[in-house]
């Protein structure tokens, strides 16, 4: 059981609010592949939870496909457009944002527009208001623990009283180097095999496919 009171919870956006991993990951292989770049399978998934730019090195560090930066500003307006297809909140969010009265904010790796679309169209933009965070705020994106120092500092909560929900290893390192616990969500579509083991190897203090199991652990927490 959690032993720690916990004054903030922080929630990563994609693959944790909105299941779009997967459909990132296609918006992806379709701007490579209109440059006449074809991205071997699994390269997206090794890439969850960087910032666009870091994500676009990595590519190039795994592949050695290189995107111009006409195919890196298509990035975004495809994302958008299979977002707004497609994308849906992940399973019993919406339940729990409405249960819990502990303060809550977002810190994304995403732009904030891709933040406010992706919350706005999966109806869940009402709960956190202005309380939005992105890795274009800071120097250095996750894993470095800035963006979530940064959100703390923003909503006047001390990093230790902070629990940071994320589904991706970058997510974790950068909330355990923060000083933040960390629990990790594997109830997206993107989630693997291995993907409890991997979180509880970065650092998470527990691992739950499941909204309802989180809101248990965290009731532990403040009673």
């Amino acid at each position: 059981m959690p032993q720690n009171r916990f004054d903030l919870v922080i929630f990563d956006c994609d693959g944790v609010l909105v299941d779009s991993e997967p459909l990132a990951a296609l918006a992806y292989h379709n701007v490579y592949a209109k440059q006449g770049l074809d991205l071997p399978e699994g390269t997206i998934a090794q890439c969850v939870g960087m910032k666009q730019a870091d994500i676009i090195k990595r590519i190039a560090e795994l592949t050695g496909l290189q995107l111009s930066d006409a195919g890196e500003a298509e990035l975004w307006p495809e994302t958008k457009r299979v977002f707004g297809q497609f994308l849906q909140p992940t399973p019993d969010i919406a339940a729990f944002l409405g249960q819990i009265e502990t303060p809550r904010c977002v810190a994304s790796s995403s732009s904030l527009e891709r933040i406010h679309f992706s919350l706005a169209t999966t109806g869940l933009a009402g709960f956190f208001g202005d309380a939005i965070y992105s890795s274009s705020m800071v120097k250095r994106g996750k894993p470095a623990p800035d963006l979530f120092l940064h959100a703390a500092r923003e909503m006047s909560f001390d990093p230790s009283t902070c629990v940071v929900i994320e589904d991706s290893p970058f997510g974790i390192e950068g909330a355990v180097a923060a000083g933040m616990t960390a629990i990790g969500y594997t109830g997206g579509a993107h989630t693997y095999a291995s993907h409890t083991e991997t979180l509880l190897d970065k650092g998470a203090a527990a691992v739950f496919s499941e909204w309802k199991d989180i809101g248990y652990w965290m009731r532990a927490a403040n009673d």
